[in-house]
């Protein structure tokens, strides 16, 4: 439409010292007489266009003329650009790409040349590192099904290592630390669920239109003890102070206490299924069991089950 592209072109216009009417012809796939008819209806609709001829001629905004924004400090605006920047990282979406140019429109020419001197101090990165293409492909189907509320057939794999065939009506896309996962109705359960992208190894979406439901809040997307109906024991983990790094980055700071011998040991509740055993093998000779003696016997069990595998093995 006519007044969509006459908007874009001001967004560009504000952003950008100078733009020819091939270039714009190019971005909006129009003809340079479409060009010079636009920035005509935009001079006779208040915004001030000046055109320049020659070689490095071109179409420009006035000085003066910019977005209001005595609302917003230079940081605030700065920060709003690197989250936009942050989500057109993650996400192949035109949209985020148009409002990361409307937020930079709120900064003059004269805020845009010292933005670096005026940095907030903060980087948004949502892309996690080593995200293979095939997970940004996963949220971009998704994300279309969200739009269009069409059904999605996956195979999904649990965490227990059990695999099931779902259709689903995805309803969300959420990004907690560095992992994403799908809030969505489940028809195979009947209710709403939470996949985690990594675990759905087939995804298809369907011709099928799903249908319009309320949506249960997820107010922060805290994780709720309701999804998940495994029992939790308290255990005692004593971890050796080489892998005192490792246990910053994984659990609760209010479960973890370093005793006088440097060692840490973590006293909190855990579910006793293949996730918690597969993280207490990956600390290897660092790690023992100290309650209760169930779970230790088990570490034991599976590293002699390890060592068997090697047993006769030609070297």
């Amino acid at each position: 439409m006519k007044i969509d592209r006459l908007l874009a072109m001001t967004i560009v216009l504000l952003n950008r010292e100078r733009v020819s009417a091939k270039e714009l012809a190019d971005r909006f796939e129009v003809s340079t007489k479409t060009i010079y008819r636009d920035m005509e209806t935009l001079n006779q609709s208040g915004i001030p266009i000046v055109a320049h001829q020659g070689t490095s001629g071109g179409f420009e905004i006035m000085e003066q003329y910019t977005i209001a924004r005595q609302f917003l400090t230079l940081n605030e605006i700065n920060t709003m650009v690197s989250v936009v920047k942050g989500i057109t990282g993650i996400v192949d979406d035109s949209k985020f790409a148009s409002l990361l140019e409307k937020v930079k429109a709120l900064l003059s020419k004269a805020d845009t040349s010292n933005t670096e001197q005026s940095t907030t101090g903060i980087i948004f990165d949502f892309n996690p590192w080593g995200q293979s293409p095939a997970e940004r492909d996963k949220v971009n189907i998704l994300k279309q099904a969200i739009e269009e509320a069409r059904k999605v057939r996956i195979q999904y794999l649990n965490m227990n290592g059990k695999e099931s065939e779902r259709v689903i009506e995805p309803s969300a896309l959420i990004l907690k630390g560095y992992v994403w996962y799908l809030h969505a109705y489940c028809t195979l359960r009947n209710d709403f669920r939470v996949f985690r992208l990594s675990r759905i190894h087939e995804l298809k979406m369907l011709m099928e239109q799903g249908v319009r439901r309320e949506t249960p809040t997820l107010d922060g997307y805290v994780w709720e003890s309701e999804w998940s109906t495994d029992v939790k024991h308290e255990m005692i983990l004593n971890f050796h102070q080489q892998v005192r790094y490792r246990i910053l980055d994984s659990f609760d700071p209010e479960t973890v206490t370093v005793l006088e011998d440097g060692s840490i040991q973590v006293k909190a509740e855990f579910v006793e299924d293949e996730w918690f055993y597969g993280m207490l093998l990956s600390y290897g000779e660092h790690v023992k069991v100290e309650q209760p003696t169930s779970v230790a016997d088990e570490v034991v069990r599976r590293a002699q089950r390890i060592m068997e595998r090697y047993v006769n093995v030609d070297r």
